[in-house]
Formats: structure tokens, sequence, C-alpha cells
């Protein structure tokens, strides 16, 4: 009997070489998120940068020094946290259950390694002078405004966005996040740091996949794809507003702050595998 609860606690148990893939995975989102903050900072400050997305500021990292060995080790974090992502869906390590919220977010963990496991293609490609293989918004609004009911499925894609930004603001606001760190082994100054990155950070992310959702119900009542845009049209969007470079600042700098906090998720999140 004993022998059996033993291997029933080691079958719950994640790989070492697991958790610390997916923990590899979120400081590669996080330095993704921190190079797209940096870039738009650069350009709210007349330095240069850019209003660009994920892709986007791999394609420019692509063109500094050690650029491709950094794509490469993007692409291969990126891998680990998409298998997370699965795994969390799959498994459901965080234990979200079978009623409609934990099957909506399981859901929402497919989409998320869907659209990751996109990125690190797009890195490793570019770190093989391959090319970019990442789908513009456009296109996929393209070719869902082609499929039967095509409008509506875009429109509702953009409820969906913007649902999950407003619930960005609200976990950050409410400091929700920090229940999944492991606080026992973290100092005053790393709470610190998580708590303010996760607050910023996240309400900034919420107001970009706010301004995304928009545009995805723009797409669906024009049914023109080109009016679809992903994070560097919002980053331009808000641009364009009175006081723009300001918002753009403020934005670009809650992306880094982003960037920072998934930074220290990956060091610190609970991880444990089918134990609570």
């Amino acid at each position: 009997m004993a022998m059996k609860k033993e291997a029933a606690l080691k079958a719950h148990e994640a790989k070492p070489w697991i958790r610390r893939f997916g923990r590899f995975g979120h400081m590669a989102k996080g330095t993704v998120y921190a190079l797209v903050g940096l870039l738009a900072l650069l350009s709210a400050a007349g330095m240069g940068g850019g209003t660009t997305g994920t892709s986007g500021a791999l394609s420019t990292v692509a063109d500094e020094p050690f650029g491709q060995l950094l794509l490469w080790l993007i692409g291969i974090g990126l891998i680990g946290y998409v298998i997370w992502e699965l795994l969390k869906s799959i498994k459901d390590v965080e234990h979200n259950g079978t009623d409609a919220k934990g099957i909506i977010k399981r859901i929402s963990y497919i989409v998320s390694a869907f659209i990751y496991g996109s990125l690190a293609l797009t890195a490793i490609k570019l770190a093989m002078h391959a090319g970019s293989s990442g789908s513009s918004e456009q296109t996929i609004s393209a070719k869902l405004l082609a499929q039967p009911f095509g409008q509506w499925i875009v429109g509702l894609i953009g409820l969906i966005i913007i649902g999950y930004g407003c619930s960005q603001l609200y976990r950050g606001w409410k400091e929700k996040f920090m229940k999944h760190f492991k606080i026992y082994e973290m100092n005053e100054k790393e709470i610190r740091l998580a708590r303010s990155a996760g607050r910023v950070g996240l309400a900034a992310r919420g107001v970009v996949l706010i301004i995304v959702g928009f545009f995805f119900i723009e797409t669906a009542i024009t049914a023109n794809p080109n009016e679809s845009k992903g994070l560097g049209g919002a980053l331009a969007e808000l641009a364009s507003q009175p006081f723009g470079q300001l918002l753009l600042a403020i934005t670009a700098a809650g992306l880094v702050l982003y960037g920072v906090y998934e930074m220290i998720r990956g060091r610190y999140q609970r991880m444990n595998f089918g134990r609570k």
C-alpha cells in the first residue's frame, strides 16, 4: 500500500526538466514583451525604436550583435512555455476544474499555446535566416471572414480579447497574480518588485488588449481585414491620440514591467503539476 501511495505521488509530480523548461518559457516571453516596450519607449522619446508587435521586435533583434543567439534562446524558451500551457489545459495542473469557468480557462491556455508556438517558430526561422513565419492579424482576419459566419466569428474573437484585457486589468488592480508566486522563497525586495511590476505590467497589457479587441470588432463590422491590428497597431493608435507620445511612453514602460513580471514568474511561480 505504501509503495502504491508513493508511486501515485510521483505520478502527480512534474518532471524537473518540464518545470525548468516552463520557467525558461516565462522568461523568454518576458524578454519579448520587454523588447516591445523598450522599442516603443525609444519611439516615444524620439530616439528611434518603433511601435511594433512581438514578431516585429524579434525581427529588430535579428540585426543586432548576438541577435541570432538571443533569437535561438527565445525560440527554444517559448517552446517550453507552449508545453507548460498545454499541460495547464490537458492535465489541469492549476486545478481549474471542469465547470464552465474552468473549461474556458483551459481553452484559453490552448489558444495561448498556439499564439506563442507561432511566435517561437518565427524566432527560430529568423535565427536560421529563413524569414518570418508569423501570420499577421490581417491575414488571420481575412481567412476567418471568408468562412461561413466569418464576421460573427471575428466579432466574437474581438469580444473575447476585450474580456481578457479587462481580466488583466482586474488581476493587476486586485493583485490576484501574487497567489501564484512562492512568496516564502522571495525576499522583501523581490516581493515588492513582483507586486509593482505585476500591477503596472498587467494594466498596460490589459489596455493594449482592449484596443486590439476593438480593432477586431471594427473588422467584423466593416468586413475589412485591414482594420485588424495587433500589439504594434494598438501602440501606434495610442501614439496618434492627443498627448499620444506621453500615452505611448506610459504604456511602453508598463510593457517593459510586464516583461519583468514574466521573468519573475519564471523564477518563482508555483509549478506543482497536480498537487495543490
